[in-house]
């Protein structure tokens, strides 16, 4: 978990994927279309990778992928992300860390 936990404090906005997920694909997308451009650890190319599994599911991530870190802070996986951005509250959540 402490990997996890440093990982996601490394940047404003931290997702964790894996390359073979297209829902994190898509969620990265829409990040990058908002203007955020989030630092992506796809945790099966990290030899720690199950571990890191577990421990976004212990932190309360409903799905291990993608896990999205804004602020530090878990907000979830794509189920909240799309209701965070279809509410609007994901906008001004990521409004610190856009570059456009």
């Amino acid at each position: 978990m402490d990997k996890v936990m440093r990982l996601a404090s490394e940047k404003g906005v931290v997702i964790f994927t894996k390359s073979s997920c297209c829902l994190c694909y898509a969620v990265n997308i829409l990040f990058k279309e908002l203007g955020v451009r989030p630092m992506v650890h796809e945790i099966d190319q990290d030899p720690e990778g199950r571990e890191m599994e577990k421990a976004l599911l212990r932190l309360g991530c409903g799905a291990p992928v993608p896990a999205v870190f804004i602020g530090g802070k878990l907000r979830g996986s794509t189920n909240e992300i799309m209701s965070l951005h279809l509410s609007g509250s994901l906008t001004q959540l990521l409004k610190p860390y856009q570059s456009l």
